[in-house]
């Protein structure tokens, strides 16, 4: 357990007891809870336990490791839930990444060039003040002191429980999203860029595909 919530029953994976994440959510749906917790998803049968959960009115929130929001549809089909049940039960994806926080004792206003101003797709969005790192004692040379997240969100429309529903790649599901207004992670962290928050360099780092 890493946290320790008050009113929060909590049940640790043991492997070697035979706890593993499916057994302890059968186990723990025999108490009727409204929300569930899973720690992740990670193989077919605490999938399949997690989305015949959701299926019966429970709110389960999980995580899983995927590049992108889009991703953790087709990940959960790759293993082996069925579509109707994905496209039924999947209410909103949200992915994050984290980036270093500038240092504002010590960066410094820059011009970003062209190349990497492509890079990061914004040859026509205006960023106004752009800054770097430069290190200093207070950021131990590094020239970052602490992270924030970025994050996009993806909200299960109808247009995308029927791709689901017709096992429609990622990318299919990406682009049907952002045509009805999801923001992409890049475009959540040029906007720390323009605030100051970040790094170009940083954006590309840890949304490179």
């Amino acid at each position: 357990m890493e946290y320790e919530l008050a009113g929060v029953p909590q049940v640790p994976v043991n492997e070697k007891a035979g706890v593993t994440f499916a057994s302890a959510l059968r186990a723990l749906l025999r108490q009727d809870p409204d929300i569930l917790l899973v720690g992740e998803i990670r193989d077919e049968e605490t999938a399949q336990v997690a989305t015949q959960a959701a299926l019966t009115g429970h709110l389960v929130l999980s995580t899983l490791h995927t590049n992108d929001a889009a991703s953790a549809v087709t990940r959960l089909l790759d293993l082996g839930v069925a579509p109707y049940l994905v496209s039924s039960t999947v209410e909103a994806v949200l992915a994050q990444r984290l980036v270093r926080v500038l240092c504002t004792a010590c960066r410094e206003e820059t011009r970003p060039d062209a190349r990497t101003l492509q890079r990061v797709g914004a040859l026509d969005v205006p960023l106004g003040t752009v800054w770097r790192a430069v290190g200093c004692p207070k950021c131990r040379e590094t020239g970052y002191r602490g992270r924030q997240g970025i994050f996009e969100l993806l909200v299960m429309s109808e247009a995308l429980r029927e791709l689901t529903h017709a096992r429609a790649t990622g990318e299919r599901l990406r682009a049907c999203a952002m045509q009805e207004g999801m923001q992409p992670l890049r475009a959540d962290g040029l906007r720390l860029v323009r605030e100051g928050v970040t790094t170009l360099d940083e954006i590309l780092r840890v949304t490179a595909s």
